[in-house]
């Protein structure tokens, strides 16, 4: 493999990257989802997928600064994983890999803001429940992205607001949750 750049990480200077070259594009399949992979998936995706493309995304380098105790380490001794360092004037190379919905078994796809609110009420996790969820990326949003717009966070948080003051589940109710 000849490189064509002196920085290693840097794409070769003749290559002027697009948006659809820098990141595969899903106009027309709003249930394709793009999965970067800059560590172990470049080698080992662990998921069905139906296109991948080798990449990279500017403004970020890899590191080996994340512990692992599950995958490539133990507690007593963790092992090294790579993460991104955000750098203006980096550049990770690695696969995307498009997912289908019906590849992802999780992928639940489109619904009305109402029955997702509704399915956040009722639903809870080993992690917590799924209005806590919601309402820490919507904390994060507002504090640490107040520019950016996300209609579809908004909506269902908007949604659940409206429903919280009747969402008075049954102790039936709750036990199947």
């Amino acid at each position: 493999m000849t490189q064509e750049s002196a920085a290693p990480n840097t794409p070769p200077a003749s290559q002027s990257p697009t948006p659809s070259a820098q990141f595969p594009r899903n106009d027309g399949d709003p249930q394709g989802l793009w999965i970067f992979g800059y560590g172990s998936l470049v080698w080992r995706p662990d998921f069905a997928y139906s296109d991948s493309r080798v990449g990279f995304v500017r403004g970020y380098s890899r590191r080996f600064w994340q512990g692992d105790t599950f995958h490539r380490g133990s507690d007593k001794m963790p092992g090294r994983v790579v993460t991104l360092l955000e750098d203006h004037e980096g550049c990770t190379w690695g696969v995307a890999y498009q997912v289908q919905g019906e590849q992802n078994p999780g992928y639940l796809g489109p619904a009305p803001e109402e029955a997702i609110a509704t399915q956040i009420l009722a639903c809870r996790g080993f992690s917590g429940h799924n209005l806590e969820y919601l309402l820490r990326l919507a904390d994060f949003m507002q504090l640490c992205g107040p520019q950016a717009q996300d209609e579809h966070l908004a909506a269902i948080v908007d949604a659940v607001g409206t429903m919280l003051p009747c969402f008075c589940p049954t102790e039936q109710a709750l036990a199947l949750v």
